[in-house]
C-alpha cells in the first residue's frame, strides 16, 4: 500500500443503538468511494450532497484528493461537502482538473494520489464522516462531478446526472429469538434524479463482494488493493452481477430495480463486515417505450456480449459491530480433554464453543475435568471452582485450562527417606512407605532425601543427578527418581 493513502479514509460513527431483543449493535459504519468522471468532459471538482444533515452532523472531511479541504456549504434543508479546483482569472485555467475517464488500462488503485496512473485516469478517491443521526432525521446522499458551467468560465456547477455510487445503509434486523445469529442487513440505493421521470433511468451494472473481519476495521484500510480487509478476490463475490437502475413512480408491473439489498448472519468472531460495490456502465437494449433494461439472458445475472461498459464507481463500505456472544477457550496440556457445557447445551466445548445470547442473559457454565486437572478460568470466569456464573454483554470471553498428570515415582537403594515438599494429587510422597503420587503437568517438586543414622546420601539417578540431597524436578511426563544410600 502506498504510503499517501494510509490515514485518509473517513468513518461514518455510528453511536451504539439496540432494538429490543436483538444480539447486537452496531458500533460504527465506514464508508469510502472511488469515482470515475463519466460527464462526457473534464471536471474541476465533485459535491457531496448530504440532504437532511446538519454542519454539525459532520466531524471529518476527506483532504487528500487533487482538491485538497473540501469546503462545507450549510442550505435550508441540508449540507454540501464540495471538492473543487481554484481558477485563475488572468490565465482562464483551472489549477486541478479531472479529465474525463478512458477505461483503457484502467485501474482502481489509480482513483488515489501516487498511484501511477493517477493524473489521467479521470477517477477520484473521495470520503466524508457523519455522527450518528436518529431515524427521525434521515440523510439522503447524492454525489455529482462540478464541471464548468458553459458560457461562464470559473463557473462550477453540478453535472445534470448525479455519479453512479450505491450508498449504502447498515442496519441490524430486528431479532426475537436468543442463541440465533444476528442478521446484518446493507442495503444499497442508486441516485434517483432530481426530477420525477416517466420511464426508467440508465441502468448500472453492479459487483458485491463481502467478507467478515474479526477486529473492528478503520476508515483508512477501506481502499482498492488492501486484499486483508477490502473483498474484491473472486472468492468474495457475494452477487456476481445484477442491475441497478432507477424506476418511474409507475411501474405498471416492472421490476424495481432501484435499491439492492444483501443481508446475512455473523459469527460469534465478526467484529465487522466488509462490502464492496462496484459499478459499471450496461451497454446493452434498452426496451424502446419504457427504457426498461432488456438484457440478453433475460434475468440480468450476467452481461452477455456487447452488455458490459466502463467502470462508474467503487464503494468499498463497513459496518462495525458487537454481537453478545459468548466465546470458551480451552488451553493447558489436556485441551482436548477437558470439556465445558452450559445448561441449555448450546455450548458443549467439546465441539460448540460459542454462542449468542441476548444482552444481559445469565450464564452458568461447568468444566468437566474427564480424567484430566481443571486448571482454573480466566477472561469473565475466574477461581478454579468447576462452575462459574457470568452475565453475557457484548463480547464475552471465557477461558479453561485441562492440564494433564503424571505419576513420580521414587525408587531407593538401601535404607533411607525421600520425601516431597508437596503434596501429590492423590497423596505425598513419603518412601518408605509411599513412593509414588500424581503431580499436575508442570508441577515442580522438591524432593530431600534422608539416610538413616550412621548412613550417608551417595546420589540421585533418573530425572534427578548430582549429590545433593536435595533435588527439584519439573513433572512434564512419567517421572522416575533413584535415590542412592550408602550401605
Amino acid at each position: 500500500m502506498r504510503p499517501i493513502r494510509v490515514a485518509m479514509i473517513a468513518a461514518i460513527a455510528i453511536t451504539p443503538f439496540l432494538l429490543q431483543g436483538q444480539t447486537a449493535v452496531v458500533s460504527g459504519t465506514l464508508t469510502s468511494f472511488d469515482v470515475v468522471n463519466d460527464t462526457g468532459q473534464p471536471a474541476h471538482g465533485f459535491e457531496i450532497q448530504l440532504e437532511g444533515a446538519l454542519p454539525t452532523d459532520l466531524y471529518y472531511t476527506y483532504n487528500y484528493s487533487r482538491y485538497g479541504v473540501p469546503a462545507v456549504v450549510p442550505y435550508a434543508t441540508g449540507v454540501y461537502v464540495r471538492y473543487q479546483s481554484a481558477y485563475d482569472t488572468n490565465t482562464g485555467l483551472y489549477a486541478q482538473t479531472t479529465p474525463q475517464n478512458n477505461s483503457a488500462g484502467f485501474s482502481w488503485q489509480n482513483c488515489y494520489q501516487g498511484g501511477a496512473g493517477y493524473a489521467t485516469s479521470g477517477c477520484e478517491h473521495l470520503a466524508q464522516s457523519m455522527r450518528y443521526v436518529p431515524p427521525s432525521q434521515p440523510i439522503t446522499v447524492t454525489g455529482r462531478w462540478l464541471i464548468e458551467e458553459a458560457n461562464n468560465p470559473g463557473h462550477l456547477v453540478a453535472a445534470a446526472s448525479a455519479a453512479a455510487i450505491p450508498w449504502a445503509t447498515w442496519a441490524i434486523a430486528p431479532f426475537t429469538t436468543a442463541g440465533i445469529a444476528p442478521v446484518v442487513v446493507a442495503v444499497v440505493t442508486i441516485p434517483k434524479p432530481a426530477k420525477v421521470i416517466a420511464q426508467f433511468g440508465d441502468a448500472h451494472w453492479v459487483k458485491i463482494f463481502k467478507t467478515h473481519i474479526t477486529r473492528p476495521v478503520t476508515g483508512d484500510e477501506l481502499v482498492s488493493g488492501n486484499a486483508a480487509v477490502v473483498p474484491e478476490d473472486a472468492t468474495q463475490v457475494e452477487v456476481a452481477w445484477d442491475i441497478l437502475q432507477v424506476a418511474p413512480p409507475n411501474l405498471n408491473g416492472k421490476k424495481n430495480r432501484t435499491r439492492r439489498q444483501n443481508q446475512g448472519g455473523i459469527a460469534t468472531n465478526t467484529a465487522s463486515v466488509v462490502r464492496r460495490y462496484e459499478t459499471y456502465k450496461y451497454t446493452g437494449a434498452y426496451d424502446p417505450l419504457t427504457h426498461e433494461v432488456a438484457c440478453l439472458d433475460l434475468t440480468c445475472t450476467a452481461p452477455s456480449t456487447g452488455e458490459l461498459g466502463g467502470p462508474l464507481s467503487a464503494n468499498n463500505t463497513a459496518v462495525n459491530v458487537v454481537a453478545d456472544s459468548l466465546t470458551v477457550t480451552k488451553s493447558g496440556s489436556a485441551a482436548s480433554t477437558g470439556n465445558v457445557v452450559d445448561a441449555t447445551a448450546k455450548i458443549s466445548c467439546g465441539g460448540a464453543c460459542a454462542m449468542f445470547t441476548t444482552s444481559g442473559a445469565n450464564v452458568t457454565l461447568t468444566a468437566s475435568p474427564n480424567g484430566s486437572i481443571f486448571g482454573g478460568w480466566s477472561g469473565s470466569c475466574s477461581g478454579t471452582q468447576l462452575t462459574c456464573s457470568l452475565s453475557v454483554t457484548g463480547k464475552t470471553d471465557v477461558g479453561v485450562s485441562f492440564l494433564k498428570q503424571f505419576s513420580l515415582s521414587i525408587g531407593r537403594s538401601n535404607s533411607g527417606t525421600v520425601t516431597s515438599d508437596i503434596s501429590g494429587n492423590d497423596r505425598a510422597i513419603s518412601c518408605g512407605g509411599a513412593c509414588s503420587a500424581k503431580f499436575t503437568d508442570g508441577t515442580v517438586v522438591t524432593l530431600t532425601a534422608t539416610p538413616p543414622a550412621g548412613k550417608t546420601f551417595v546420589n540421585w539417578s533418573g530425572a534427578c543427578v548430582g549429590t545433593s540431597p536435595t533435588c527439584a524436578v519439573t513433572i512434564s511426563k512419567d517421572t522416575s527418581v533413584q535415590a542412592v544410600f550408602g550401605k
